[in-house]
């Protein structure tokens, strides 16, 4: 399940970068946005992880780590989700992903069901480790796992569909 597709590694001195960062962190805006039409949907879709995820699959590092962190920042002053006490992991996670999305990208060098899979349980178990030295809770700590795996099979193949759909992009 792997698939041929331009994948970049954007430098910050290329306004291409700071472009798609801003596309893909409107798309973290509005996922969020539709998410939270459905009760609980943030917490079981994890909306506001994937155009980090596409976005540094795809660009690179550089375009992924803008997303990572000004999405959350920004989703969190307009709209106050992420609350302030949870913009620490969110951020921290978007970052773990972002990177480990751009390392998958650069060491398959295609779309790949298995690069994807790596960098979501890469984000998603540092990440985790993160959240549960931060809150002290492990039960808060599991939640993207009890809750939201609803979301991280999106992550997948969603993210896999799209990027496969980014091929000329």
């Amino acid at each position: 399940m792997d698939t041929t597709v331009k994948l970049y590694s954007l430098k910050l001195s290329n306004a291409r970068t700071y472009l798609f960062a801003v596309l893909f962190i409107a798309g973290n805006l509005l996922l969020p946005q539709l998410a939270h039409l459905i009760p609980g949907g943030g917490l079981i879709f994890l909306p506001i992880y994937f155009f980090t995820l596409i976005g540094a699959y795809k660009y690179g590092i550089n375009v992924g780590l803008l997303t990572a962190v000004l999405s959350p920042l920004v989703n969190s002053m307009l709209f106050g989700m992420p609350v302030l006490a949870v913009l620490p992991a969110i951020i921290f996670k978007s970052a773990i992903l972002a990177i480990a999305a751009a390392l998958a990208a650069r060491y398959f060098g295609k779309v790949s069901l298995w690069g994807i899979l790596i960098a979501i349980l890469a984000y998603q178990f540092i990440g985790t480790g993160f959240e549960w030295i931060l809150t002290g809770q492990l039960s808060v700590a599991l939640q993207d796992f009890r809750i939201g795996f609803p979301g991280i099979l999106i992550q997948l193949f969603g993210g896999y569909l799209l990027l496969r759909t980014l091929k000329k992009v």
